[in-house]
């Protein structure tokens, strides 16, 4: 039986960056394996992020609910459920290939966001603009009002600011854990340190400015966008792969 890439340079002198060489391989190998289909993996890649950066820059502020902007505030919210998953694969795919423990929490965190903020957005974002927009079009917007408010200042799916609901939070610090471990995968793989620490960086930017509106979304994912354009960009290896070297 042949040894194994870990077991065979890790008894050598140097053996640790014949790992991270290794590693760097299989990711180049895997992500160029069918180059007819990369381009829409780039797509995705980069243009998820990029086009949820770009959608959320029209996210309205909502300070008074029954006097929202309705039709904007439904389209960015329905435009957002997609946009949320496909930006989670996006940063997924950035460490396809890659089978470290920090690819796997990524893989693993980037499911829990895609699932926490669809459900979340689903419901303060679509379910409380169609309420609003039924008060709108009544003749009695305020018999609308505990309605609203029972979706709007729920503790688990609302949206009622200071306060951030229990979905919300964990879609947040899902996206940091895995932005961090997917930056920390893509460096022992051997990407250079720039564009992996803008990639680690941008995971929190919803958690600092606490909303997904601006600026908090287009920042964090407009980051997002920019590390792994730059990482697509800078993705041929500096020698060629031969075998297992």
């Amino acid at each position: 039986m042949q040894p194994t890439l870990l077991q065979a340079t890790i008894l050598q002198p140097g053996g640790s960056a014949a790992i991270r060489a290794g590693y760097r391989c299989e990711f180049f190998r895997s992500t160029n394996a069918r180059p007819q289909a990369q381009w829409l993996v780039n797509v995705v890649i980069v243009g998820a992020p990029l086009l949820l950066a770009f959608v959320e820059w029209f996210h309205p502020h909502p300070h008074v609910l029954l006097q929202l902007d309705v039709r904007t505030w439904l389209a960015v919210h329905y435009l957002q459920i997609p946009l949320f998953p496909l930006t989670a694969l996006a940063i997924a795919l950035l460490v396809h290939g890659l089978a470290d423990i920090a690819a796997a929490v990524c893989r693993v965190a980037m499911f829990v966001f895609a699932v926490s903020f669809v459900a979340f957005d689903t419901a303060a974002g679509v379910v409380t603009g169609i309420l609003v927009q039924a008060a709108q079009n009544s003749g009695n917007p305020d018999a609308w009002r505990p309605a609203i408010d029972a979706i709007w200042n729920h503790p688990i799916m609302g949206g009622s600011p200071p306060h951030a609901p229990v979905l919300a939070i964990i879609g947040g610090v899902a996206l940091s854990v895995g932005t961090v471990a997917a930056a920390i995968s893509l460096r022992l793989a051997g990407r250079s340190l720039p564009p992996v620490l803008l990639l680690a960086i941008s995971g929190f930017g919803i958690a600092v400015f606490k909303t997904h509106a601006w600026p908090g979304g287009p920042v964090t994912f407009g980051c997002v966008a920019i590390a792994a354009a730059w990482l697509l960009w800078e993705r041929q290896p500096a020698k060629p792969c031969n075998g297992a070297a």
